[in-house]
């Protein structure tokens, strides 16, 4: 199986794992907070939305210009590529401070929040359909944070998954937290 399926099932299992843990929790439990410093679920996936609102059109972007009949299945990372993937992985349960625009910390956030993210994958799914025939190792794709940096098509397109994946179990686990209080 190739990165690309790997990061295609990865979304599937992404999207059905937020549509049957949190589409029928109510409005106050998707904003509950375990700390006042804590995001809530709703928070979790705002904070996936903002990336995917810049990235998803970035990448698009990327795939078009460089779907070329070069593509290059396997994916070789920068050292940037593999600072960036190291940093979200889910293993490492080092917080990191997110950039300010970034942090969705006290919004006012609804089931909308949800259908959002859903339609993030779906677009994630269709990038990565057409990222079958780029060159995945094209230096192609400008850093949020800071644009003069750029990332490979593949390394970004893992970024985008693990990245997802590492705020959706913080989700589960602020859903856990709020089922234990329930429970108490």
């Amino acid at each position: 199986m190739t990165t690309l399926d790997q990061l295609s099932q990865t979304i599937s299992s992404l999207a059905q794992v937020v549509t049957a843990e949190f589409s029928t929790i109510d409005s106050s439990a998707l904003n509950y907070k375990p700390a006042p410093e804590s995001w809530s679920i709703l928070e979790c996936l705002e904070h996936l939305n903002r990336y995917s609102r810049y990235y998803n059109p970035v990448l698009a972007k990327a795939i078009a210009n460089n779907s070329d009949g070069n593509y290059v299945p396997s994916i070789t990372y920068s050292w940037l590529g593999i600072k960036s993937l190291d940093m979200v992985r889910p293993q490492n349960g080092k917080k990191h401070k997110t950039v300010k625009h970034m942090n969705p910390a006290n919004s006012q956030l609804s089931q909308a929040t949800i259908d959002e993210f859903l339609k993030h994958q779906q677009e994630l799914q269709q990038l990565i359909l057409r990222a079958k025939s780029a060159n995945l190792n094209k230096k192609a794709v400008p850093v949020e944070f800071f644009k003069l940096l750029k990332l490979r098509i593949g390394e970004t397109l893992e970024f985008v998954v693990t990245h997802q994946e590492r705020h959706v179990q913080q989700a589960l686990r602020v859903k856990q937290e709020l089922s234990s209080k329930a429970a108490a």
